[in-house]
């Protein structure tokens, strides 16, 4: 895809930067003038500390210009901006076209990656698995696979809580989402999910480029893919013909139970099976590490602050679980698993102040509204009790995105982190291996513990 934008004049600007420029009077922000390469590694690598940067210097729209097929994003951080992408119309915001980069990791079908009245339909057929009775089915199990978890972890030695969130999220994925409980079916999937969800930034760059896809690290990923598509093809087939599939409660289950009830056949009111293989995949990459994470964030930062810790472990004891969905959440603000979200303009917008053409990709920067002192006092500080006291003003909380393109699962993700925090806070005492907190460190379209957020847990007496 074309951005359709020119290239940016550097006439009367400092050394390394741009001014804005015009095109048949269309504007464009300012922004970075290294070599586009280059942005697009600092931008894959370290979008965490550039996007303060560049903030600090340009204000708070900017401009990045990338290699890939998403040539030239538009950063925005105000509010009243980001509302104007959220609530905007979808006929001219195009998300899909926006996440393209993650078409080959996800498939064409998937539900963050197609628009308009494609879109619709798919979030209305899942709709259905994620309404708050259906979360309140699948609460029991996700119990069941984090006590069976946290039963297992070693006490009195450091151990990478990011890495032991990521066993469980992935048990939960395989059995309350896919369904599978076969455990020769579940030995089967687990290392080629693992091998799926653990894509770097690199390779994820780089599978859209089909000379990539022969070699190296891409090359090992497709063949994953494939593999793990064998598998799920088959799990597919076997739940439509299951005898028992109306007395089944897993989101695969649910998804095939509300296409009977609305007709047969493929179409507007059923997925075919390679649209269901293709919103799997993406339940499973965006349900997957991204809890984890954020759960590992919400450890990293409860053990590093006695007081909230002690107020944790008190609400977990007394099944306070609105306190415990604060401490999900304020992690998730602190550190944003995924640090922004993007739309492709298919028509003219004017977004920010500057009137962009088709083609732009416009950024509504998580990290840097939910780091913004005029929205959240003390920003840097790791404070449950502010979702306590009402919800933080419009656009300024968005771990989940926005508007028609709000994350469908973010309900899942709350509740599963709630869940997590009370069963570990019952049976253990925390705290970390060292004080100094650990850096941010970006896994594919993720920001996670640079040490794998590393505790001691000893259990309660």
């Amino acid at each position: 895809m074309s951005s359709g934008v020119d290239d940016l004049s550097s006439g009367g600007t400092t050394a390394g930067t741009e001014a804005p420029a015009a095109t048949g009077g269309l504007t464009r922000p300012p922004g970075l003038r290294l070599p586009a390469v280059v942005q697009t590694l600092l931008f894959s690598e370290c979008r965490h500390w550039l996007f303060p940067l560049l903030k600090r210097r340009y204000g708070e729209v900017f401009t990045l210009r990338l290699t890939t097929p998403t040539r030239h994003l538009v950063i925005l951080s105000r509010p009243e901006d980001i509302k104007t992408v959220f609530a905007g119309p979808v006929e001219v915001l195009h998300a899909g076209e926006g996440n393209a980069i993650m078409g080959p990791a996800l498939g064409d079908h998937s539900v963050l990656l197609i628009d308009e009245d494609e879109h619709r339909r798919a979030r209305r057929l899942l709709m259905p698995a994620f309404t708050g009775a259906a979360l309140r089915g699948y609460e029991d199990m996700v119990t069941k696979l984090t006590r069976a978890e946290v039963e297992r972890w070693p006490e009195e030695r450091a151990i990478g809580s990011h890495r032991r969130m990521q066993a469980l999220t992935l048990e939960v994925i395989l059995q309350v989402v896919f369904g599978v409980t076969d455990e020769q079916r579940l030995q089967q999937l687990r290392p080629l999910v693992r091998g799926i969800a653990d894509i770097g930034p690199v390779t994820l760059l780089g599978l859209p480029y089909p000379l990539l896809r022969r070699v190296g690290p891409w090359r090992r990923h497709v063949s994953l893919q494939r593999r793990l598509d064998k598998l799920l093809y088959a799990e597919i087939a076997d739940r439509r013909r299951a005898a028992d599939l109306h007395n089944r409660t897993d989101v695969l289950s649910r998804l095939l139970q509300a296409e009977g009830a609305e007709g047969s056949q493929p179409g507007e009111n059923r997925f075919t099976d390679p649209e269901m293989r293709d919103q799997l995949i993406t339940l499973l990459l965006a349900g997957h590490e991204t809890t984890a994470t954020g759960l590992a964030w919400a450890l990293h930062e409860l053990v590093r602050d006695p007081a909230e810790l002690a107020r944790a472990r008190k609400a977990a004891d007394e099944g306070d679980e609105a306190y415990l969905t604060a401490v999900a959440k304020e992690a998730l603000r602190l550190k944003p698993v995924v640090y922004e979200v993007a739309r492709q303009l298919s028509a003219p917008l004017t977004v920010g102040g500057y009137r962009l053409p088709a083609g732009s990709t416009v950024m509504p920067a998580i990290g840097l509204v939910q780091s913004d002192p005029r929205h959240h006092e003390q920003p840097d500080a790791f404070r449950p009790e502010r979702f306590l006291d009402g919800q933080p003003p419009a656009n300024t909380w968005i771990p989940f995105g926005g508007g028609a393109r709000r994350c469908i699962g973010a309900g899942f993700a709350l509740m599963e982190a709630t869940v997590v925090l009370r069963e570990l806070l019952q049976r253990y005492d925390l705290r970390p291996d060292r004080p100094e907190p650990e850096a941010q460190r970006a896994h594919h379209v993720t920001l996670i513990p640079k040490r794998g957020a590393r505790v001691v847990v000893t259990r309660r007496r």
